[in-house]
């Protein structure tokens, strides 16, 4: 048996610490927030449920099977995403490739031959990803599956230092409708390799939990609990320990505690640049590089709590999750239990570019709540586009910019999905592989920063190959 330390609830810290305990080992998770789940929680505010950043997740096929092995699966209210794409010359749900490409098609009459050219190529890294994270559960699908991945490959080595935006500006006008579909159907300017990826996702392989993703969260801290665990919440880790180069604990709230291994489940750039107690054990390129990366993009997102009832609101999103010029989502049409009776939640959400702070001083507190403001204002002048008379139901609103988030998760500058999805500003040369080891031994990363793309996927990733090495 060996001690563990967890720095981190997220779904990664939860997954290692759950395996871990499962194979007898004595697991200390320590999270700063009141909650567990990290950007996969949740949060109530006069009686209307939020997710506090992450509401899907995709690669159900490893997934399930996990939340299975766990012991969790039964217990999780698993329900579909189901995208409402709105644009100026159409709009459908996205639940069918073939039906999209069929509407694309009738919408855009002049641009057959470009959307030939253009799905001639998508369809192969569609399908090739489909059967590689969507095999089935049949005889022949192991095969599939290899088969997919080799397919895959081809379409990786040949895209994956293309963004999506020089893929797309190859058969569409820069800026033209089809190129702002295209080229944003991501995170701005991500590996085109991973297009094919983004389609499966919505269309395939996009899912959530009835009752919010903090039921994850808290599904998974019941279990690993009741497995011997340790979950320390409000507990913000203040310093990595090391002694000779290796990781021996870590300090939190003036005390100090010690195990044989410390796994960062949490930002990759704070943990090395500001928690280690040894800087020196970074080398010097090192912390540059890291200092320099560019993380993925944050959001601005604000919560509305609606005097609207579930039944009115659907009248106008017609989905639960609808894309615009904005991305509307409202988990109470999933269930209404999550709002008051007779009322409704809102989140209306866009990126937020990386350089969104750069006229703006955080430190200076009447200036940032006025820009806070002013992007309430913005983001529900958008989402009326849809939601007709929208201000005049607001009972509730919150706004949150990515300062908010990092102020809660600690990812540096609020980012959603770890390292930047550009391939041309990656922190780790190999896109596909996960990362777990640092310069300081038994320091681990189980986290979505092991991974350049990160997300749900990339977390639990980091967390099982953790497992593996300890």
């Amino acid at each position: 048996m060996k001690k563990i330390i967890i720095i981190g609830s997220g779904i990664g810290g939860l997954v290692s610490g759950n395996l871990l305990c499962k194979k007898g080992h004595k697991v200390t998770i320590f999270e700063s927030n009141h909650i567990p789940g990290g950007y996969t929680s949740g949060f109530w505010r006069n009686g209307f449920y939020f997710e506090s950043g992450t509401f899907s997740f995709e690669n159900s096929h490893d997934l399930f099977k996990l939340f299975k092995e766990i012991g969790i699966f039964e217990k999780l209210s698993l329900v579909r995403q189901k995208i409402r794409l709105i644009r100026n010359d159409f709009e459908l749900v996205l639940d069918d490739y073939q039906k999209f490409k069929e509407k694309l098609f009738q919408a855009y009459p002049t641009e057959q031959d470009n959307l030939e050219k253009f799905f001639k190529e998508l369809d192969g890294m569609y399908f090739a990803t489909k059967g590689l994270f969507c095999p089935g559960e049949s005889f022949f699908s192991f095969f599939k599956r290899a088969w997919a991945g080799i397919k895959f490959l081809k379409f990786f080595k040949k895209y994956s230092n293309v963004t999506t935006g020089e893929f797309t500006e190859k058969y569409f006008k820069k800026d033209s409708e089809l190129y702002n579909l295209f080229a944003n159907f991501g995170y701005p300017d991500m590996s085109a390799s991973f297009l094919g990826g983004s389609f499966v996702t919505v269309m395939d392989d996009y899912w959530t939990f009835k009752d919010g993703m903090q039921s994850l969260a808290d599904a998974l801290s019941e279990n690993f609990q009741k497995l011997g665990g340790e979950l320390k919440l409000k507990s913000y880790v203040d310093k990595i320990i090391t002694k000779d180069g290796k990781a021996i604990g870590v300090s939190c709230n003036g005390q100090d505690y010690f195990s044989d291994y410390v796994i960062c489940a949490s930002d990759y750039k704070n943990a090395l640049l500001n928690l280690l107690d040894d800087k020196n054990l970074v080398p010097d390129e090192l912390q540059e590089k890291i200092k320099n990366a560019q993380v993925s993009e944050g959001m601005f997102t604000a919560y509305l709590g609606l005097n609207l009832h579930n039944d009115e609101l659907k009248k106008y999103l017609k989905s639960h999750y609808t894309i615009s010029d904005v991305t509307v989502y409202s988990h109470s049409l999933l269930n209404p239990k999550l709002a008051p009776e007779g009322k409704s939640s809102l989140m209306i959400q866009e990126v937020a570019l990386t350089d969104w702070a750069k006229d703006l001083n955080l430190k200076d507190r009447e200036q940032y709540l006025k820009f806070k403001e002013e992007k309430k204002k913005e983001l529900i002048q958008k989402a009326s586009k849809i939601i007709p008379d929208l201000e005049n139901h607001i009972e509730f609103i919150d706004v949150a910019t990515p300062a908010t988030y990092e102020k809660f998760t600690h990812n540096v500058h609020g980012a959603t999905s770890a390292w930047s999805w550009n391939p041309k500003k990656k922190f780790y040369e190999n896109l596909l592989k996960t990362h777990i080891d640092t310069p300081v031994k038994n320091l681990l990363i189980g986290s979505c920063w092991a991974m350049q793309m990160g997300g749900v996927p990339g977390a639990v990733s980091a967390a099982k190959k953790c497992v593996k090495r300890i």
